[in-house]
């Protein structure tokens, strides 16, 4: 930490040079209290005080932050430079899918128990495994770190299945002493009429209004094919409006509306049918929070980052490196 004292100090003189930095080798190196410096060298301990300060202003000491085995901060800052993105987290973590999601639910858990420190409003989609294995390893906040979590997107679904949705924001509103809200509609219906109907009932007039007011929200990145979670719950795009969302050229989805290479949203007839937050009020809230990972969705996440449609990632390293290499090269 106490650096070679001359060169850049030559100014000082040979004295202060060396008072400088025996303070500074008796402090840092020695782990020295200042009281004692003081009684060693016949000093006040306000003037050692002062010569520790100067001794970082003319460079003698100087602070090396040493990144832990683990800790992929290039990665992050390089992620969050070229695109935007408010934070990164990049977990140090690869395998099978299941490995990384395991890894990515407990960065995401860490995240939110760092970052949740009262008065957040958030919006949560219903879908997601990567969700689930984040509330899995989410401990309990001392304190309320929210007042409400809202579900983004229906999640009524098949009865075995939508106790997964009904676990991921019941859980999570526990975990960080906030109020539930469940949509009580699945998150797609067969025609716009049924869509308009629900939206139309006073319960979800209440809860669409509630959704302008939201402080951040937690989402799955989805793919094309969608998850095994989403596929049992009967909220799933058929099979023929995926191919015609392929045609378009949707490589992803956030709550089930789908976007291009470029981020761009995808308007279509399926959009008419979707009973959950509209794409304008969702890319208003503040902090967008996308919990992705695997080789299976690098295409998905990065459109997602482009197009704003989150601007916090959290992801494995694996994914991390595939997002900062050129598009076209092969990841």
């Amino acid at each position: 930490m106490v650096a070679q004292p001359y060169g850049a100090n030559r100014s000082l003189a040979d004295g202060q040079v060396r008072l400088l930095t025996k303070v500074a080798h008796m402090y840092h190196d020695h782990g020295i209290r200042q009281a004692d410096i003081a009684d060693t060298l016949h000093l006040s301990q306000a003037r050692v005080s002062r010569l520790l300060k100067r001794a970082s202003e003319v460079g003698i000491v100087r602070t090396v932050v040493v990144v832990s085995q683990g800790v992929h901060t290039d990665l992050e800052e390089a992620l969050e430079q070229r695109y935007g993105l408010r934070e990164a987290v990049v977990v140090d973590v690869d395998g099978e899918e299941r490995d990384i999601l395991a890894g990515i639910g407990s960065a995401g858990a860490s995240y939110l128990e760092a970052t949740l420190t009262g008065g957040e409003r958030i919006g949560i989609s219903s879908w997601s495994q990567t969700l689930l294995s984040v509330v899995d390893r989410l401990r309990p906040l001392r304190t309320a770190g929210a007042d409400s979590v809202i579900q983004l997107v229906g999640g009524v679904g098949v009865a075995s299945v939508q106790a997964e949705a009904n676990r991921l924001l019941g859980e999570l509103a526990q975990l960080v002493g906030a109020v539930p809200t469940f949509i009580p509609a699945p998150g797609l219906v067969g025609s716009p009429a049924v869509r308009d109907s629900l939206l139309n009932d006073p319960a979800m007039e209440s809860i669409a209004a509630a959704w302008s007011s939201l402080t951040m929200a937690l989402v799955g990145i989805g793919s094309i094919q969608p998850s095994q979670l989403l596929q049992a719950s009967g909220n799933a795009v058929p099979v023929e409006d995926q191919q015609r969302l392929v045609e378009a050229g949707a490589v992803g989805d956030v709550c089930h509306r789908f976007f291009t290479a470029a981020g761009e949203l995808i308007r279509s007839d399926l959009d008419s049918r979707i009973v959950g937050i509209t794409p304008d009020t969702y890319r208003a809230i503040p902090r967008r929070i996308g919990m992705a990972g695997g080789a299976r969705k690098h295409e998905a996440i990065r459109a997602a980052i482009t197009g704003g449609w989150v601007n916090v990632v959290i992801t494995d390293v694996g994914t991390a490196r595939a997002l900062i290499s050129d598009p076209q090269e092969k990841s």
